[in-house]
């Protein structure tokens, strides 16, 4: 008998046959499990799973991004470009682009969005208001020298305020949100309101609301762990040279004097902002120094620095007698010298302007003043040598009572 098939299509065939049974076999839907019943007959619920609790530790976040990122060296503008990068790579890696090139299409955060449980879309928002905060201080810096970008700055920090309510907002409504969540957000969200009331001279808004962040940070550094409670902590120290200057602002006198104690106590995180405030105070009170005496002479002070050298001047002594230690001493001349030496360059350029000579014909009111300055200088500067010698005697004393063998650049 002769099989009309070849035999390799014969075994073609049966592999093909037994290949799809093997196939549906394993695609076949699985037996659907039934739903238990009691006794009684009723069906018991299956139970839903747990929904996804989001957490965003905001202030720990934005602190290691500053700290890595240039603010240890005041840089905001180095800051402010990483916020921008950042913030791309995160709308990127959650598809949640704004448009494209040609044309922006503005999209918004919602409680829907976060139903997935995933928190970078709240700390999008965290990032656009840190991106927006940095703009602002980037701003008040250059505003030295360009006043009308004060206006630019009160821009960026209303936009900043306004992520940051979006957000408090969001994390308040929102189930998924824990609880530190949602207070981190009303603090980040009161502190930016503070920076902005502080910067419209809004000095009763600011308190309040420097006063509710500063609440709720101490709160949270009672509740967390002793690594967490140091950081929240800091935060609350940083608010209160804030707070003092409202108070001063508002009324209050010896505030000020608070802030130069916190300046003496040497706290090197928060040194730059004191300096911020006491010069914005300093400031307030020059506008009353109008004229100085020396020599049985009154002469009209009509710059600015000037006045602030000479208030600054005037404050040196109270300063120096709460300084706990020579360096702190030291470092008040040293700040007194440098404004000392803004305050010259100032005088001398209005000398060389008006083409007077220095030896001949009467002393002008510009000349006596400038040979005032220069005298305090020179007062200044025997006072800080003075100082730095007993600090190299006191050095000495230590190393000799210690019997360590005296070393050629100790000398």
């Amino acid at each position: 008998y002769r099989c009309s098939v070849p035999v390799h299509l014969y075994v073609l065939r049966v592999y093909f046959v037994r290949l799809r049974s093997l196939i549906s076999a394993y695609t076949m839907p699985a037996e659907v499990e039934k739903t238990p019943v009691d006794q009684s007959g009723d069906t018991k619920p299956s139970e839903e799973p747990p929904k996804c609790v989001l957490t965003l530790e905001i202030l720990q976040i934005i602190k290691d991004a500053q700290q890595k990122h240039g603010l240890r060296h005041g840089d905001y503008q180095r800051y402010r470009g990483y916020c921008s990068r950042r913030l791309r790579r995160l709308r990127k890696s959650l598809h949640f682009l704004q448009g494209n090139k040609h044309r922006y299409q503005g999209r918004e955060v919602t409680e829907e969005l976060l139903g997935g449980g995933d928190a970078r879309y709240l700390l999008m928002i965290v990032v656009q208001c840190e991106r927006a905060w940095a703009h602002a201080m980037q701003l008040r810096q250059e505003a030295n020298t360009e006043p009308r970008k004060r206006f630019h700055l009160f821009g960026r920090l209303r936009k900043a305020v306004k992520h940051a309510q979006a957000l408090e907002v969001l994390c308040t409504a929102s189930t998924r949100c824990d609880a530190r969540c949602k207070l981190e957000a009303q603090a980040y969200c009161a502190y930016l309101e503070g920076t902005l009331h502080t910067e419209l001279q809004q000095w009763k808004e600011a308190m309040e609301s420097f006063s509710k962040a500063q609440t709720i940070y101490e709160k949270l550094s009672l509740a967390l762990g002793e690594v967490q409670r140091a950081l929240y902590q800091q935060r609350v120290d940083e608010l209160s040279p804030s707070l003092r200057y409202c108070a001063y602002n508002i009324g209050d006198e010896t505030a000020i004097s608070d802030l130069k104690r916190m300046r003496l106590q040497g706290n090197v995180t928060m040194g730059t902002e004191l300096d911020h405030l006491i010069e914005q105070a300093r400031e307030k009170q020059a506008s009353s120094l109008s004229e100085v005496t020396w020599l049985g002479r009154t002469v009209p002070v009509r710059h600015e620095k000037v006045r602030l050298f000479l208030l600054a001047a005037q404050e040196a002594p109270r300063e120096l007698a709460q300084a706990p230690d020579i360096e702190a001493k030291i470092a008040v001349h040293e700040r007194l010298l440098f404004d000392c030496k803004d305050a010259l360059q100032l005088l001398r350029e209005e000398l060389r302007a008006e083409g007077g000579q220095p030896g001949k014909g009467p002393v002008s009111a510009l000349q006596l003043l400038h040979s005032y300055l220069s005298y305090l200088r020179q007062r200044t500067t025997v006072e800080r040598n003075l100082l730095l010698i007993r600090q190299q005697e006191q050095a000495y004393l230590l190393v000799t009572h210690g019997h360590r063998a005296t070393q050629p650049c100790h000398l």
